[in-house]
C-alpha cells in the first residue's frame, strides 16, 4: 500500500540500522486531551494503513496525556523544596526536564523525597569532578521523561507540565492487542531516544535508538505522536521511489565521509 503521509520537514522517510532499512511514517492527529483513549486514536488514524510486518511507535507524551499525567502549570503546588532543588539542576537545549519548579515538584512526587534528596547530593558530588547526569541515571525514566511547558508546545501544552506514562509496558501491550501489531512508546527528541515501554521483549532497544535517532516525529507544532514503522524492502510506488533516492544520499554521504577520513 503507497502511503499518504510524508515526512516531517527535515526528516527522512528511511533510515538505516543494523537490522535493516525502514521507513518510518508520521501521522498528524488531533491535539490529543485527557479524555482521548490510545485506541480509539489507533483506530481513528493507524489501523486502516497497517499491514502485517508494521510496528506502531507512539510519542510517550500522548500516553501520559490519555492517562491525566499532564497536569496544568497553574494547579501544581509547588513545594519549597522543589523550589530549592530546581536551583541546582543543569539547564540543557534538550527541554526543560527537571529544570523548572513546575517539573521538580512531579519528579520528587513521582520517585519520592528521599531518593531525590539522594540522588542530589550524589550529582553535585559528581559534579565536583566534572561529571554530569548522574542524578538521571539515579532516578532512571520517571524522572527523566518529565517535562515541562515550552513555547513550542502545540497549546494549551504550553502551560503544562507532565510526567512519564504509567506502566508504559502495560500500556503497549493493550496496544497491540487491539492493533495486533508491536507497538513502541518513545521519547524521543533531536539528541536521542529513549525507549519506555515494548509490546515485547524481544524488540531491541538499540533497534529502537538507531530507528529514532533522528526524532522523525519531530518537535513542536508537527502534531505527528504516532507513526507506522515499515520495512524498506516493502515499500511501493512514491514511498519506494524516495527511499531509492535516500538510500543513493546516504550511500553518496557514506562514501565522502570514507575518502574524507583517509
Amino acid at each position: 500500500m503507497e502511503m499518504p503521509f510524508k515526512p516531517n520537514e527535515g526528516k527522512n522517510l528511511t533510515i538505516e540500522t543494523d537490522w535493516g532499512a525502514y521507513a518510518r511514517f508520521p501521522i498528524k492527529t488531533h491535539v490529543v486531551m485527557k479524555e482521548d483513549v490510545m485506541n480509539d486514536l489507533l483506530d481513528q488514524y493507524v489501523m486502516k494503513y497497517l499491514e502485517e510486518g508494521d510496528m506502531i511507535f507512539i510519542s510517550e507524551k500522548i500516553v501520559a496525556i490519555t492517562q491525566g499525567r499532564a497536569l496544568k502549570v497553574s494547579d501544581i503546588k509547588i513545594s519549597r523544596l522543589a523550589k530549592f532543588l530546581v536551583k541546582f539542576v543543569y539547564k540543557s537545549d534538550a527541554g526543560i526536564g527537571i529544570g523548572a519548579p513546575s517539573t521538580m515538584e512531579l519528579c520528587l512526587r513521582e520517585c519520592g523525597r528521599i531518593k531525590v534528596l539522594f540522588a542530589a547530593v550524589i550529582a553535585g558530588i559528581c559534579k565536583l569532578f566534572g561529571k554530569r547526569g548522574v542524578f538521571y541515571n539515579i532516578l532512571g525514566m520517571k524522572a527523566r521523561a518529565i517535562d515541562g511547558p515550552s513555547e513550542f508546545n502545540v497549546p494549551p501544552y504550553n502551560e503544562y507540565a507532565k510526567m512519564a506514562p504509567e506502566n508504559p509496558d502495560g500500556a503497549a501491550a493493550d496496544m497491540k492487542a487491539h492493533a495486533n501489531a508491536e507497538v513502541v512508546i518513545v521519547d524521543a527528541n533531536d539528541l536521542g531516544c529513549n525507549v519506555l515501554g515494548k509490546s515485547s521483549k524481544d524488540i531491541p532497544d538499540k533497534f529502537c535508538e538507531q530507528l529514532y535517532r533522528d526524532n522523525p516525529h519531530d518537535q513542536g507544532f508537527c502534531q505527528t505522536p504516532l507513526a507506522i514503522v515499515r520495512k524498506a524492502e516493502r515499500l511501493v510506488g512514491k514511498d519506494k521511489d524516495l527511499a531509492e533516492l535516500e538510500k543513493l544520499r546516504f550511500d553518496k554521504e557514506r562514501e565522502c565521509g570514507e575518502q574524507a577520513a583517509e
